[in-house]
């Protein structure tokens, strides 16, 4: 990805080029670890919504969010399918695993909304990001066209998360930690091989 496009979902260190190639050789694993990471947002969706019910904004703007991800399984889950593929059993993203760790602790329920929703963005962000390397060095035509509309779709949730933070929070408070954030997220991608079985 180019500097340019990655500053408009503000991550800070592009994916290793080697990742796609080594996708395109694992389309099992990369398949069904994407549909897992599509049922995890819709859990993730789910569990904004039974936490903060109080917030009327966020209960209109995510609900919709929840069946678009579990719709999102579904399309991958046929994929897989019409490709005599199996789906697998679901692995441990470590990549989200660490992101959850550098959430602040000790925070009363207000304050853990916006690290709830900088951690939601940022997944989103670096999907978004991943799919459209699939979508424009996949070979096959299909399965471009198949990561497109999943890069289009990853980029508005990015958005709304963000957008969501900045409704309940101070927009200062809310970019300078998405900053740290951000500077964490590199750091964490440095420390990590290029998988092909993985989509994070």
């Amino acid at each position: 990805m180019h500097q340019k496009e990655l500053s408009k979902l503000g991550l800070h260190l592009p994916t290793d080029p080697r990742w796609v190639n080594l996708a395109a050789f694992s389309l099992e694993e990369i398949l069904s670890d994407h549909a897992f990471c599509e049922q995890k947002a819709a859990s993730a969706c789910i569990s904004l919504i039974q936490l903060f019910p109080d917030k009327t904004e966020l209960v209109e703007k995510v609900s919709p969010v929840v069946t678009e991800e579990w719709g999102h399984f579904r399309m991958v889950v046929a994929e897989l399918k019409k490709r005599k593929l199996k789906l697998q059993f679901q692995r441990k993203d470590e990549y989200v695993s660490q992101l959850i760790q550098f959430q602040q602790k000790g925070l009363n329920r207000e304050e853990k909304l916006l690290e709830l929703l900088l951690t939601c963005a940022l997944i989103e962000a670096r999907s978004c990001e991943r799919f459209r390397l699939l979508s424009l060095h996949l070979e096959e035509e299909n399965l471009k066209e198949f990561y497109h509309q999943f890069m289009v779709s990853e980029a508005g949730h990015y958005r709304m998360f963000l957008d969501l933070a900045e409704y309940y929070f101070p927009k200062e408070k809310v970019r300078s930690r998405w900053q740290e954030y951000l500077e964490h997220e590199a750091l964490i991608l440095q420390k990590f091989e290029p998988r092909g079985d993985r989509m994070h």
